[in-house]
């Protein structure tokens, strides 16, 4: 685990955070929180603005995702279409597409920063224009194709709103509350509320549609030992699986063509 970069989980602000949620919601009604059965699962929640903010989902709408992407540090163009490949690797089920623009892409990708990290979903929306919404720290030609797939698909994931697979209960039972709240404080500085709520808090099972926990999904990035109860590490997912596929279609369904029988017969129709 020590020789591979993981995915640091990006979050905005305190201060953004209530915004944030409000434009998540305004762009797809879907996202806000079950507030209704949260409060019957967890006896003791507490309904705060904030809290309600930190469990708002940030996919994007229905209708599919078309966002453009722009590098901040002008990579050469073999790198950039390259990165773009791979990100798109997610349309094969669903209904997204990435393409780049040379400035003020909604997408800004730089490999200046340590780690890789991607905010989440709508989340992007927020960051000031100058600042990347991705980090591919020092990525280049010379990286092996199998880190395209785990490290750009996964971040793109993320893009798209999708959060750690870990984040199931299942997976979640695994990690030592206490060890994870003083790693996350120290590393990137939350509180032990925003803790819970981003590692700790298993996500609303009835905002998955139905699939299972999958320890080898792309989204089910590593978790070093330190953090588990038992001392191993979850490895996770290597590159879009299968369930990933399904998942990404159900959020953002294909449209469906229509056929020629049915094409030319509304053709007729209009004579």
């Amino acid at each position: 685990m020590k020789d591979i970069i993981v995915c640091s989980p990006k979050s905005l602000p305190p201060d953004l955070l209530m915004r944030a949620a409000r434009t998540a919601v305004e762009i797809n009604p879907h996202n806000h929180p079950p507030i209704e059965h949260l409060t019957r699962i967890i006896p003791d929640f507490q309904l705060t603005p904030q809290r309600i903010a930190l469990l708002t989902k940030k996919y994007w709408g229905i209708g599919g995702v078309r966002l453009t992407v722009s590098f901040l540090d002008n990579p050469p163009s073999d790198l950039r279409k390259r990165i773009l490949q791979h990100m798109n690797a997610w349309s094969k089920t669903a209904n997204v597409k990435f393409v780049e623009t040379k400035s003020k892409g909604q997408v800004r990708i730089a490999r200046d920063q340590t780690g890789y990290w991607s905010y989440l979903g709508t989340d992007i929306l927020h960051i000031p224009l100058r600042e990347q919404t991705m980090n591919l720290q020092e990525f280049t030609m010379n990286i092996p194709e199998s880190e395209y797939h785990r490290v750009v698909r996964h971040e793109t994931g993320h893009t798209l709103g999708f959060p750690h697979e870990h984040m199931r209960k299942q997976l979640v039972d695994k990690i030592d509350p206490e060890k994870a709240i003083a790693y996350f404080e120290e590393t990137q500085g939350w509180s032990e509320e925003e803790v819970r709520a981003q590692v700790l808090t298993p996500i609303e099972e009835s905002s998955l549609r139905g699939t299972a926990p999958d320890p080898k999904s792309i989204m089910c990035y590593q978790i070093p030992g330190e953090l588990t109860k038992d001392g191993k590490p979850i490895i996770g997912g290597k590159d879009i699986d299968g369930s990933d596929y399904a998942f990404a279609a159900t959020i953002y369904p294909k449209k469906q063509s229509t056929t020629p029988m049915k094409a030319k017969a509304a053709t007729g129709s209009r004579r």
